[in-house]
C-alpha cells in the first residue's frame, strides 16, 4: 500500500495539530543514529557534523519524493494491463503477456491507453496520467509510436523489476527470522500508491488483540496518525485491480470504523492524521474534505471477487465495513467482464471526513513538533517501511516515537531495526490468519511502544 495528518473539528474548535510546526530531524537525534554500531550509512553521512546531517537530510528527501513518479509509472503499467475503463479489451495476467502479445490483445490495449491520454474525459486516472507523460517530455496528442514506446518500456522495466523482487522475496523469506521480517524488499523501486482492504482488516484483528490484551482500553485513543494510506488508483494483483469506480482512499476511514466498533474511542473525540508526500493523496483527501463542508460524504466502492473465495472472518469485515462511520448506498455496477463480482458501498459521513486532514510530510526525515499533550496515541504504518532500507528505517521510527505519547504505539507489517537506549522498541507482534486452511495465509502486525 503506498506517506501523511488528519485533524478532526470537535464542536467546532480545530485541533491544535494543525498548527503543528514541520521539521526536519534535528541534529540532536539523528547523531545517536549516525553513532550507532552495526549500521551501513550513506557515504557523505560517514563521520558527518550537523553541517553534513542538514545538507544530506534535505537532498535525500527530494530523492525520495522523486520515486513517487516512478510508482505512479508502475500504476500506469498496472492500468495498462487490468485497466476496463478505457477499453474493451480482455485484461491480461502477467503469466499471460506473451500469449497477448501474439494475438494483438497487448497492442489493442496500448493502443487503446494512447487514445485515451488524449481524450481522458471524466476518467480521473487517464487524466492523471495526461500530466504525468508531459514532464517526461512526451505531449499526450503528439506521436503515438513515442507514445507506444515509452508505454512498452515501462512495461518491460516493470516485468523485469517483478522478476527481481520475486527473487528477493524469496531470499528474504529463507533469511527471515520472523514472518514479520520482510527485509526492504521495495526500497530501490517507485513509491506506489496502490492499497487493499486486507491491511485494514490486520489492523482492526490487531486492536481487537490489544483490547484483549490490555494494552488498549476503552476510550485511550483520541490522536491518530495514518502513514502513507494509499489512493485506489488501481492495484497491482490482477484480482483486486479495478479501475471501474473514481480513486478512492479506504485507510483513514477504516481505522476511524475500527476504532468505534472496538470502543477504543469516544464518540466524537477522535483525529486522524494523514501523514504522506504524495500530492495526490493529499489533495485527493482536501477535496473530500471541501464536499464535506457543504454537508456532502465520501462514497467508498467495496468489490469483493467471489471467484477467489475469502476466509469467513475476512467477508464479515468486509460486510461490516463503514457501519459506524456512515450508511451503506447504492454501489456503481461493476462490468459485465467481472463476473461474479459482489459488490457494497458506503457513504462516509462529512462529519468523519472532516475528522481527517492531510498534512505533507516525509517520515523518514520530517517530524511534528507537538507538545506533550498534542502527541498520537497511535500511528498505522502499513506496506510503508519495506520501500526503504535499514538506515531510513531508524530514521522513520525516531521520527515517529518523537511524536508519540509516553506508551503510544505504532502498528505496522514490517520489522523495523533498533538500537540500544532508542525510546521506541518493539513490544510484541499479531499474527492475523486469513485462511486457517492455509498455514502461509497469515501477516504479522508489530506494535512498537513509546517509553
Amino acid at each position: 500500500m503506498r506517506l501523511g495528518l488528519c485533524a478532526l473539528l470537535v464542536a467546532g474548535s480545530t485541533l491544535s495539530a494543525l498548527a503543528a510546526e514541520r521539521e526536519f530531524m534535528p541534529w540532536s537525534s539523528a547523531e545517536s543514529i549516525l553513532a550507532g554500531q552495526g549500521i551501513k550509512l550513506p557515504p557523505d553521512l560517514e563521520n558527518a557534523n550537523e553541517g553534513a546531517w542538514n545538507t544530506w537530510s534535505r537532498k535525500q528527501d527530494k530523492a525520495v519524493r522523486a520515486r513517487l513518479e516512478q510508482g505512479d509509472l508502475d500504476s500506469m503499467v498496472n492500468l495498462l494491463l487490468f485497466g476496463t475503463s478505457f477499453t474493451r479489451q480482455p485484461r491480461i495476467g502477467i503469466e499471460n503477456i506473451t500469449e497477448a502479445a501474439r494475438k494483438g490483445v497487448l497492442r489493442a490495449r496500448v493502443d487503446d491507453l494512447i487514445a485515451g491520454l488524449r481524450n481522458p474525459g471524466g476518467n480521473e486516472r487517464l487524466a492523471f496520467l495526461n500530466p504525468l507523460m508531459r514532464s517526461r517530455g512526451l505531449d499526450p496528442n503528439g506521436s503515438s509510436a513515442d507514445l507506444g514506446v515509452f508505454v512498452y518500456s515501462n512495461l518491460e522495466r516493470v516485468l523485469r523489476e517483478r522478476q527481481t523482487l520475486a527473487a528477493r522475496a524469496a531470499e528474504a523469506r529463507r533469511d527471515a527470522d520472523s514472518v514479520l521480517d520482510r527485509s526492504s524488499l521495495f526500497r530501490d523501486r517507485g513509491v506506489s500508491l496502490d492499497t487493499s482492504i486486507f491491511p485494514d482488516f490486520s489492523i482492526e484483528q490487531t486492536l481487537r488483540d490489544l483490547k484483549t490484551r490490555g494494552v488498549l482500553g476503552e476510550g485511550q485513543v483520541s490522536r491518530v496518525a495514518v502513514i502513507g494510506p494509499g489512493l485506489d488508483f488501481i492495484d497491482k494483483n490482477e484480482e483486486s485491480a479495478y479501475d471501474y469506480y473514481p480513486p478512492q482512499t479506504l485507510q483513514p476511514f477504516a481505522l476511524y470504523d475500527s476504532l468505534a466498533r472496538l470502543e477504543l474511542s469516544k464518540p466524537g473525540a477522535l483525529s486522524v492524521s494523514i501523514l504522506d508526500i504524495s500530492t495526490q493523496v493529499l489533495d485527493h483527501v482536501k477535496r473530500a474534505r471541501e464536499r464535506a463542508r457543504r454537508n456532502l460524504g465520501y462514497v467508498i466502492q467495496l468489490p469483493r471477487d467471489v471467484a477467489r473465495p475469502w476466509p469467513p472472518d475476512v467477508i464479515s469485515y468486509w460486510r461490516a465495513q463503514g457501519d459506524r462511520t456512515g450508511t451503506v448506498v447504492a454501489p456503481i455496477p461493476a462490468p459485465e467482464i467481472f463476473k461474479g463480482l459482489e459488490t457494497r458501498a458506503v457513504r462516509v459521513r462529512p462529519d468523519v471526513v472532516l475528522a481527517c486532514e492531510p498534512l505533507d510530510l516525509d517520515i523518514v526525515l520530517e517530524r511534528l513538533k507537538l507538545p506533550q499533550a498534542e502527541r498520537f496515541d497511535l500511528v498505522i504504518g502499513t506496506n510503508i517501511f519495506l520501500y526503504y532500507d535499514n538506515f531510513q528505517q531508524l530514521l522513520a521510527l525516531e521520527n515517529i516515537g518523537a511524536m508519540l505519547k509516553p506508551g503510544g504505539l505504532l502498528l505496522t507489517n514490517d520489522k523495523l531495526p533498533q538500537l540500544p537506549g532508542s525510546s521506541i522498541r518493539q513490544a510484541g507482534m499479531t499474527v492475523v490468519r486469513y485462511n486457517g486452511d492455509d498455514p502461509g495465509a497469515i501477516e504479522a502486525m508489530g506494535w512498537y511502544r513509546k517509553n
